[in-house]
């Protein structure tokens, strides 16, 4: 009778990731991955397979052995944990949510690579990425993209990390202070 019941969890307990942090955590961990897989850039092809396994290793192996933190993640301070139970996901939760988040940046690599040669093509296949991120934004309560939904997964905030934006914020702040003497 009561095997149904899944309690909500609170997801305002929780500090709220801003989202210039969690774009610029995937940029970071986007371009890393891109960068390994142009190597094999000899067909588009081999090129995805390459990316798509690197992504997975990235994201869903260094994070599990890393406390939910892949390389943008731990430069940027934040965390991925399982929504249902408080903790850092295992390895299906985390590969579900990367695999879904791969397959769409695997499809953007193929539409920057076609550039403006063909600009409705290019769309079309930045198209899923930019749908499953911009749920993100419209959901101004817990910043839950489509992918975060599917995997029941939550960023949050951590201590835990390099903080690069604020010493960017901070060494900006110098040199704009340094100019105006």
């Amino acid at each position: 009778m009561y095997d149904d019941y899944k309690p909500e969890p609170n997801l305002r307990r929780y500090p709220k990731v801003p989202m210039d942090r969690r774009v610029g955590a995937f940029a970071i961990d986007f371009l890393t991955t891109w960068f390994i897989s142009a190597f094999f850039a000899a067909n588009l092809f081999v090129q995805w397979l390459v990316f798509l396994l690197v992504w997975i290793i990235a994201r869903v192996v260094v994070a599990e052995k890393n406390q939910g933190q892949s390389l943008g993640r731990w430069a940027l301070d934040t965390q991925v944990i399982d929504s249902r139970f408080s903790r850092l996901p295992d390895l299906m939760t985390l590969g579900k949510r990367e695999l879904i988040l791969g397959c769409g940046a695997a499809l953007a690599i193929a539409g920057l690579q076609i550039n403006v040669r063909n600009g409705l093509s290019m769309l079309l296949l930045l198209a899923p990425l930019a749908i499953n991120c911009s749920l993100a934004l419209l959901d101004e309560e817990n910043n839950l993209a489509f992918h975060d939904r599917v995997a029941q997964t939550l960023m949050i905030q951590t201590q835990r990390g390099f903080s690069l934006d604020l010493r960017l914020k901070k060494i900006f702040g110098q040199i704009q202070r340094n100019m105006r003497r």
